[in-house]
């Protein structure tokens, strides 16, 4: 279970929960993760409270999995807290194992990466090896089909953020002039 969100669990959590969250780097499908990162979010409810259905969530998944499940448990007060330092993995990156969604479309946001990059100092061989990559050859897909990505001018492309890392090591091995932003909308 390394990806849970593909399939639809059935998990038992009680209503003060307002989501259960995968984040870290198990969601990233190119990944070796050690364990596996869960947030549950719940409404306001004391902390004992958090802990004991936390627990009970991590039994469940620990059904499902075959690696270490470190869970870990938040209201909306305390995971937007300055020192939560996962809040960013967990909006950014975060998808729901209720739902399979991202986290952040609940706050009607849509988490993305963009990319941007030149050509400008690249040989002519590099170039149409970059495009290549970018769109394929032949029978061959290339990266933004194969990720959903999309080219959004010349110099830009948007991605889902679970594919940052196959997009930059790809065009890494190419160019190193590029530079990655995350964005919400």
């Amino acid at each position: 279970m390394q990806n849970p969100w593909l399939k639809k669990l059935k998990l038992n959590y009680s209503n003060e929960v307002i989501d259960i969250v995968q984040f870290g780097s198990s969601i990233f499908p190119d990944g070796n993760p050690r364990d596996i990162d869960v947030s549950v979010i719940f409404k306001k409810i004391p902390v004992k409270d958090q802990l004991i259905e936390a627990q009970k969530i991590k039994r469940q998944l620990e059904k499902f999995a075959d690696i270490p499940i470190h869970i870990s448990s938040f209201d909306f007060y305390s995971l937007f807290d300055k020192s939560n330092f996962s809040k960013e993995g967990i909006l950014f990156y975060g998808k729901s194992l209720i739902n399979g969604n991202y986290f952040a479309e609940q706050f009607k946001l849509n988490p993305r990466i963009q990319i941007s990059y030149s050509l400008k100092k690249l040989k002519k061989s590099d170039k149409i090896r970059f495009n290549y990559m970018l769109n394929g050859r032949g029978k061959k897909y290339g990266i933004l089909r194969k990720y959903d990505g999309k080219l959004v001018n010349p110099g830009l492309i948007e991605i889902s953020p679970e594919f940052e890392n196959i997009f930059t090591e790809n065009i890494g091995k190419i160019t190193s002039d590029f530079k990655v932003r995350k964005i919400l909308f």
